[in-house]
Parts: C-alpha cells; structure tokens; sequence
C-alpha cells in the first residue's frame, strides 16, 4: 500500500512537467492510465453480490467435484468481470470501450487481403511510413489485429462482440490457472486458490482489454503443457502440441509473451519431464512456418517495433520512475492478498530450491516455484524497458500466476483477505475511469 501511495504521489508531482494533456507521464491518474471519476453504474449491485457470494465460496470450493469446480470458477470469474464492466455501463464500459481505445478495431476494414497485409505489415510500424498503423496494431505482432478481422468476417464485427470474446477468453484463465496448479501442485491447493482466482482485481482490466484475451490464450498453453508433462491426461501428446499451438499463436498476439518461456521452464522442472518439447516446439513451428511463409516474419516485426517505441511516448515516459512505479501498479492487480501469499511463498520456496536436486518439489513448495515464475516473468518486463506504464493490463500473461500465493494464506483468514481483494476491485473501478 505504501509503495502505491508512494507512485501516486511522486506520479503528480512528476507530471507537473507538463507534455501534453496528460503530463510528461502522459497518465490522467499515475502510475495507472485512468482518470479520476466517482461513479456508480447498473453493474455496481450485481458486482456488490457477485463479491458477496464469492467471499463465502472457500467452502464450496472444498465440496464440489474437480468436473463441476472448474467451470462453475470459470462462470463465477467471468460475472465477476461483467459485472465491473458494467459499473461504467453497457456503452462505456462494454461495447464503446474497445471501439474507442482499441485501435485494432478501428484498422479492420484496411485488412482487405490477409496475404498483401502479412507482407506489408512490417512496412507501416515506423512513423513517418506511409499508411502508419496506429500504435496498438504496430506494437503487436499481426495475429492481434487478425483476430478481431476474423471475427468480423464472421459476422461478430464492433466492439461489443470484441468485447464478449476478450472477456471470455480472458476469465477462462482462472480455469486454467486451476488445471496447472493441480496438476503440479495437487487438488487441495488448487481448490484453496479458487477463490482467489476468480475475485481478483486483475478483472477490471480483463473485461474490457485485448490483453485479458492474450493472458487467456497464453493460460491455456501453460495448463496444455502441465498436463502433458505431469501426464495427467490420456493424450499427453495431444496435450503437448496443443500447448505449442497455443503458445506459438500467443507469441503472434504480443511480442512481450516470448517470457513465458520462463514459466514453461518451471512447468517441466516441477515435472522433472522435458518429453513434451518435441510436440511443442512443432506446435510452435506450425505458426512459425504460416506466418514466414504468408511474408511477415517476427524478429523484423520485433527490431522495428522497438525503434517505433521509442518515437512515441516512451522517449519521454522516464525510466527511473516506471522501474518501480510499474511494480506498484501490480498492487493494483493482484490485490493485497496476493502480496501477503508472496510472503508466505518465501518459506516454502527456499526449501523447494534447496532439496530441488534431490526431490522434485511438490505442494506448497511446487507452488512457490510457480508464483516465483510469474514474479520474475514481471521483472524481466520490467527491467527491459519496453513496458513503460499501462502494466496493469500489458502484464495481465503474466501477473495472473502470482494469484494462487493466496491458497498460502491460513484458512481461517481467507474470507476476510478475499473480502479485501473484492473492495480493492470495486474502489478501483467506481473511484477511477479506467482506460481499458
């Protein structure tokens, strides 16, 4: 709380130096991209009940079949991330808000021929190209825009549409978060973490923001690949390519996604298996191949981005301050629960490490290692300099695996630290307009 305080206040006086509308941070409320604006709207009762039910759901939690656990977390995940997003109503808070800050939407309808822009997709990154893409088409690889084309050729063009598929694909994370916990970890901690998953202020930004939709996809590819490597399916190397597959697609819908190879690395070490690489990388390569072959390859995609980085706001967004400002709007995220998990994940991670050559690790220390990925795929991000601001919904992939620290916390106490995590999301969305 402290460090938050601390980035809002040297925030303002920061923006004191005055570089447009919105200061040299160029952020109406830093270090997040929203603006002050108390206000209730029709989503404020269904969140306040959602919130209600969920506080008491470590019980149920703790009853329900595996079967009917994970979806029913999905669907709990999924009210919960409509119901904030309807705090700012159907317009702005739904169907406006990614045709008005989503600029993919806005370049459907220049994507006329999927073979002319694959090749020509790195030609309009850099201002000064002719026909420029606008920011967000050219700091994604082109498998972002070409999902919102493709639903638009299907007949689910406009933002509400765009709109249903983030927020769906973003909150099945939570299941799939769920899916590699057990399977690393074991049930009893996947079921502790439940909760937590699906009440986590992290929703603000998943409903509404392409990034919900991103950490969704990359979620899956991670549960794909713990399956594969624990064998905990029938088809360990359906599993397996289906984890590249996925995982391949997520490293076309965003560049920064390449650091989930730090997580993938946790997976097989906590399985002690590297026999799923060959299927994976073989789903990684499908894409690979596609999108080589289709004319855009993605290390000229990547080298040019980074050069149109730095001719927008970045080159005034100063670094020293993002370093840990960034960090502090993770608070934000992930909530205070979280933070108190990470605590108590420092025990249990010190033994994993230790006894690591001689035993994989398993329950709260397979758990650890697991939160511990997710922390340092946050740092590397961070450090690099390509993720100034914004990181409460840019860092969604990978903030969302620090979520399960809360299983750690003792029981007795999880009701009141999930009532702690549900008021941070409420006062964060009815306090602040935020840009996602």
């Amino acid at each position: 709380m402290a460090l938050f305080v601390l980035a809002a206040v040297v925030g303002r006086v920061i923006n004191r130096t005055v570089y447009g509308s919105e200061g040299i941070l160029r952020l109406g409320w830093p270090p997040l991209h929203a603006w002050w604006l108390p206000h209730v709207g029709p989503g404020t009762p269904a969140a306040v009940a959602v919130a209600a039910a969920v506080v008491y759901g470590p019980s149920t939690a703790r009853r329900l079949s595996w079967r009917v656990l994970v979806p029913a977390v999905w669907a709990a995940a999924m009210a919960w991330t409509w119901s904030l997003a309807l705090v700012d109503g159907w317009g702005r808070g739904v169907a406006e808000r990614l045709t008005t800050s989503l600029e993919y939407l806005q370049s459907v309808d220049d994507v006329h021929d999927v073979g002319a822009f694959l090749r020509d997709f790195t030609h309009h990154i850099l201002v000064g190209s002719p026909g420029i893409w606008p920011a967000h088409v050219a700091g994604h690889p082109p498998g972002a825009l070409l999902t919102f084309v493709g639903l638009d050729r299907i007949g689910l063009g406009g933002g509400a549409w765009a709109a249903v598929w983030c927020i769906t694909v973003g909150s099945s994370l939570t299941a799939a978060v769920m899916v590699t916990v057990r399977a690393l970890c074991g049930e009893e901690l996947a079921r502790r973490a439940a909760s937590f998953l699906v009440l986590a202020p992290a929703a603000v930004w998943i409903g509404v923001s392409a990034d919900g939709y991103f950490a969704g996809v990359a979620a899956w590819a991670v549960a794909l690949l713990a399956l594969a490597a624990t064998r905990s399916t029938r088809m360990p190397r359906l599993a397996a390519l289906g984890a590249g597959l996925l995982l391949g697609w997520a490293w076309y819908l965003s560049y920064g996604l390449t650091v989930l190879v730090v997580l993938g690395a946790a997976v097989l070490l906590l399985a002690r298996s590297v026999r799923p690489l060959p299927y994976v990388l073989l789903g990684v390569l499908v894409w690979v191949a596609a999108f080589t072959w289709a004319g855009f390859w993605w290390l000229d995609g990547y080298t040019t981005l980074v050069e149109r980085y730095y001719q927008g706001a970045a080159k005034v967004r100063p670094y020293s301050y993002f370093l840990w400002a960034n960090l502090a709007a993770q608070v934000l995220t992930v909530g205070l629960a979280t933070v108190a998990g990470l605590r108590r994940a420092a025990g249990p991670l010190w033994h994993a490490v230790r006894r690591m050559r001689r035993e994989p690790p398993s329950g709260r220390g397979a758990l650890a290692v697991l939160v511990a990925a997710g922390l340092c795929m946050m740092l590397l991000a961070d450090v690099s300099g390509m993720s100034k601001a914004e990181t409460e919904r840019i860092w969604l992939s990978f903030a969302v695996w620090t979520l399960p620290a809360g299983a750690l916390l003792p029981r007795r106490f999880h009701s009141w630290w999930l009532a702690a995590q549900a008021l941070l999301a409420l006062l964060v969305n009815h306090l602040l307009l935020t840009g996602w």
